[in-house]
């Protein structure tokens, strides 16, 4: 593997490590929060500086259903990545106090806990649309059924916790305060953070497969009609 292919995958990692531990704030505590949310601004930038080419190829080519949905998600995946770190700093206590205040905490606040979450919906989805190219690295029919199924129970666990934490509430801005569980594990948590992020990713993962299906089915209608 190429030099840039390792340090890719090794930021790609270290983002979603990051967003699961900005996900859990009561196992970080508010000062390393901050610290790991600057962190994670780096690595998005360093993300998209080496994905450059991923915007040149936007202007070109035919545009299918799976490019359209991928480009719907990886553009509000960016927008959101740069706003949830900056409503972030305007009420930081540590690593960026200089900022905190200068245009009030309440709607920084607020716009921030919708942020956060969305930005973890979304990754999961942009997860999800890269799942096919992982999965084909297991070249053996049954370890990839096992795979789907683990992952398919992981998902399903993932989406009974996002109700059970209602977390649609935060989507949607209808709670401006989080409510976290101090006593339970670290590790439950982010154990749960992750089978969330997998049900997004699962989820998207089954879209993408549905769309190529449809416009391959559709194609072959269209050269069966000439």
């Amino acid at each position: 593997m190429k030099t840039k292919k390792i340090i890719m995958r090794s930021i790609d990692i270290l983002m979603t490590a990051a967003l699961l531990l900005l996900m859990a704030m009561q196992v970080t505590q508010q000062q390393l929060h901050e610290y790991i949310g600057i962190g994670m601004f780096v690595l998005v930038i360093a993300h998209h500086i080496l994905n450059r080419k991923y915007y040149i190829s936007i202007f070109k080519g035919k545009y299918t259903p799976v490019r359209v949905f991928m480009l719907i998600v990886n553009t509000a995946l960016l927008l959101s990545f740069v706003a949830t770190p900056i409503t972030g700093m305007l009420m930081s206590r540590y690593a960026t106090p200089f900022l905190s205040g200068v245009v009030g905490v309440v709607w920084p606040r607020k716009l921030h806990l919708m942020l956060s979450y969305w930005s973890f919906v979304l990754m999961g989805l942009h997860i999800g649309l890269h799942l096919n190219l992982m999965l084909s690295k297991f070249r053996n029919k049954a370890v990839r059924i096992i795979v789907h199924i683990l992952m398919s129970g992981i998902s399903l666990y993932g989406f009974w916790l996002l109700m059970k934490l209602n977390i649609a509430d935060y989507l949607l801005m209808k709670t401006h305060f989080a409510f976290l569980d101090y006593s339970r594990p670290a590790w439950v948590v982010l154990a749960e953070n992750l089978s969330m992020l997998l049900a997004w990713a699962f989820l998207s993962y089954l879209l993408s497969m549905m769309l190529k299906a449809g416009a391959k089915k559709k194609h072959k209608g269209e050269d069966h009609h000439e």
